[in-house]
């Protein structure tokens, strides 16, 4: 990664009302910047997102930091972000897609990109920003500014400067950008959410069950290795992409995958529930591991689940 990517960030086009209904939960420490269209987003994690509401309100109003992208079904987007979608309902949000695919409702059956952000932050309206100088009219998604730039510079000092007084934790992006000389940038990448860790650990899996190959997205779901609760984080590493039966399983200790990579299923499942037929027809599978060796399975984590929470 170099140093100009590094230290670009990016002017995100939003609607006003996405923007006033997360601005108004408070809470949220994960959000959804969708796309209508899916277009593919390459920022490095960590990479500052600004909202610039939609003409004639040329201001910025807030900002995030660029997690995570995926191209989702509208429903399986609903479903893990809710209201942190920046709707009210999910008809809400079918409906706002519809207008500008310029669509009926019923007619949205593909996928949306879905641009994951973290740790947003809200500027009160004294405090909105107008967008520099070489804004475009034509401009609809959005343009990336570089900070060693003197229009990218200025517009961060006051972006940073509105960060500072509401203590928003950003990345060391807002301290170095006030230095005489810059030296290598570093970014602080925000830890995963649930709805983030989710995403990132099915896309790690291609969309399918590490174990069945089950592609059907409404049934996947991410599986901590190690409970959360165990290692109060949220890793790719960490995860398995389990179809929804197997992960209950797999948390109640019935199931299991060895630091070898290779699918166990307890006898218990049949003692105790005289069951578990098409589970033991999975005995002894080797799983499938994602491509990038960073997201694969941490062997250490699963020699804890094999050897401490499995039922022998």
């Amino acid at each position: 990664m170099d140093a100009k990517q590094i230290w670009r960030f990016n002017v995100a086009v939003t609607d006003e009302d996405w923007f006033d209904t997360l601005r108004d939960q408070h809470s949220s420490d994960e959000i959804n910047f969708w796309q209508p269209s899916p277009t593919n987003v390459a920022d490095p994690p960590g990479t500052p997102w600004l909202f610039k509401l939609h003409a004639p309100k040329n201001v910025i109003v807030g900002g995030a930091f660029f997690i995570h992208y995926a191209r989702l079904p509208i429903g399986i987007a609903w479903n893990t972000f809710g209201v942190r979608n920046g709707t009210e309902s999910f008809e809400t949000m079918l409906a706002r897609v519809a207008r500008y695919r310029k669509l009926t409702p019923s007619e949205i059956k593909d996928e949306i990109g879905c641009v994951v952000l973290a740790d947003p932050f809200f500027f009160d309206e004294t405090d909105w920003v107008q967008v520099p100088e070489d804004w475009a009219p034509n401009i609809v998604r959005g343009k990336h500014y570089d900070l060693v730039s003197e229009v990218g510079s200025r517009l961060w000092h006051q972006i940073s400067s509105r960060m500072s007084a509401q203590e928003v934790v950003a990345s060391p992006l807002v301290a170095a950008a006030a230095q005489p000389a810059l030296g290598k940038p570093l970014l602080v990448v925000p830890r995963l959410g649930q709805s983030s860790f989710r995403l990132e650990v099915l896309a790690a899996y291609e969309l399918r069950c590490a174990v069945t190959g089950e592609r059907t997205l409404p049934v996947l779901e991410a599986a901590h290795i190690k409970p959360f609760s165990l290692v109060k984080a949220h890793s790719v590493d960490n995860g398995l992409s389990l179809r929804s039966d197997i992960h209950r399983l797999y948390d109640q200790g019935y199931v299991s995958v060895t630091p070898d990579l290779v699918f166990r299923v307890s006898r218990r499942l049949e003692d105790e529930y005289h069951n578990g037929r098409i589970y033991y027809d999975l005995e002894g599978k080797p799983i499938a591991v994602p491509k990038r060796a960073e997201a694969r399975p941490n062997l250490e984590a699963l020699d804890w689940h094999y050897s401490t929470l499995f039922k022998r």
